[in-house]
């Protein structure tokens, strides 16, 4: 890990989890600003010696300082100027498929909010996913929120942004994953396929849903049963359900 030498033109994470996975992920991390008062036990004093090791310099700022250097509204008294970050092309994610493990990807269509990306990330994490594919259009970029969000998680987490969803999905097609579209119109449900078989699963932006041309690209569109007034769930939470199914069954098989 190599000292940035120009932290105000690089990228930016902020909070405790962020910041650790920073130092522990492939991204180069500047410096380390703490707010004064700050306590430094646990996962800070963690962070501290990690930096160090890093040759990362730990600088103390005022809190109004930090106020004003922070671009989220929690960053928990400490953030990092880390290196932009580099996204994966299409084969680098592909050339992953050959780890032995069955192919997991999730690929978003149009998800724009940072929040929602950061969480998606968080969830594709957690179930070992092998990648996460985004349009260069009509999504949000990995930024401090993202980050944030998911809990540092996107440090570990291949993201490929592509030019073209539908493109995209015929490429995953021939390399031998099924594409799993979720849409609440389908009459299957999500748990009755088989998810055990490399699989590609994608989900619609907020509100919108699968694009027509997406769906048609799709070999299943299934949905998840919904018994309450509210007939639709939030991006990140359809996800978890439909990831962490498809690991439920192949821990089961």
């Amino acid at each position: 890990m190599s000292q940035v030498s120009s932290p105000e033109s690089d990228d930016r994470v902020e909070g405790r989890n962020p910041v650790l996975e920073a130092l522990r992920g492939p991204r180069d991390v500047g410096r380390v600003y703490i707010a004064e008062g700050t306590n430094r036990s646990g996962i800070v004093e963690e962070i501290i010696g990690l930096a160090g090791q890093g040759g990362a310099p730990v600088i103390s700022l005022s809190r109004e300082e930090f106020s004003r250097m922070a671009r989220t509204s929690s960053p928990q008294g400490i953030l990092a100027s880390v290196s932009r970050y580099r996204y994966a092309t299409l084969d680098e994610l592909t050339g992953g498929f050959k780890d032995g493990r069955t192919p997991l990807v999730l690929i978003l269509d149009g998800v724009e909010d940072p929040r929602n990306f950061g969480s998606l990330l968080r969830v594709a994490d957690a179930v070992g996913a092998s990648g996460v594919i985004i349009a260069r259009r009509r999504s949000s970029p990995v930024t401090a929120v993202v980050a944030k969000a998911s809990a540092g998680a996107v440090e570990h987490v291949t993201v490929a942004k592509v030019a073209s969803i539908t493109g995209t999905l015929l490429r995953m097609k021939d390399e031998g994953l099924w594409v799993v579209g979720a849409d609440a119109g389908s009459d299957e449900l999500y748990y009755r396929l088989d998810l055990t078989v490399p699989v590609a699963v994608v989900l619609g932006g907020e509100g919108k849903g699968l694009r027509r041309l997406v769906k048609e690209r799709c070999d299943y569109l299934a949905r998840l049963p919904m018994s309450g007034r509210i007939s639709s769930l939030n991006v990140s939470t359809a996800a978890a359900a439909l990831l962490f199914e498809a690991l439920r069954q192949r821990e089961v098989s």
